[in-house]
């Protein structure tokens, strides 16, 4: 290239050329999942509408890990009305487990597979893909605290599960959960990332980890 050809050649100035390189920098952080990543519930923020309360990070990553755990490896995994335990799942980026979330709220479609259409008035309504008795745990946070929604999302549970049950509800359904799923009531107690008027709390049939002081 000649002398004269050089000097034509656009030149970025010092403060541009720092502030492309800055440009830079933010794409490839965005690009490439750092650690924090894993801690954040999901991109799917809650609605209220459908009687969405997502779970404290913390509260979140304890289930999750929870879940894992009774699973074991290799293991299945479904969420039931759960979804920031799902979103919690799926941002660990395992690959020892499978999991599906089981929702009415059909935004969770962008989740492809995984994602299943549920209205827990239709308890057993579900694709024939979907096997009896064919996870190793189900969550389940059944959306209302009532009687008839504890007793039918039940019947959804008792069909996926091979026998682990892990549910999150409120603790005025404690005799309910137990005569219809045979679980107790866990020492951890769940939070959510907004103060709820009832008490929530964990109920399990298993040997679990949420049964240690935290």
């Amino acid at each position: 290239m000649s002398d004269s050809e050089d000097e034509d050649t656009p030149q970025l100035s010092s403060h541009a050329l720092a502030a492309l390189q800055e440009f830079y920098a933010e794409q490839k952080q965005h690009s490439e999942p750092c650690e924090e990543d894993k801690y954040n519930i999901g991109i799917i923020d809650e609605n209220w509408q459908l009687s969405q309360f997502w779970y404290s990070q913390e509260t979140a990553l304890r289930l999750a890990q929870e879940a894992i755990t009774a699973a074991g490896e290799g293991g299945r995994i479904a969420c039931v009305s759960a979804p920031s335990v799902y979103q919690k799942l799926r941002a660990l980026h395992r690959q020892d487990f499978s999991v599906y979330i089981f929702e009415y709220d059909r935004r969770f479609a962008m989740y492809g597979e995984e994602f299943i259409f549920y209205d827990y008035n239709h308890p057993l309504d579900l694709p024939e893909k979907i096997a009896a008795h064919s996870f190793d745990i189900v969550v389940a946070d059944p959306p209302y605290l009532s009687e008839e929604c504890l007793k039918k999302t039940s019947e959804t549970i008792q069909y996926l599960t091979r026998g682990k049950v892990l549910l999150c509800t409120g603790a005025t359904m404690e005799g309910q959960a137990a005569e219809l799923l045979g679980v107790k009531m866990c020492k951890f107690i769940p939070k959510h990332t907004r103060n709820l008027a009832n008490e929530f709390r964990c109920y399990v049939n298993y040997d679990s980890g949420l049964n240690c002081e935290t």
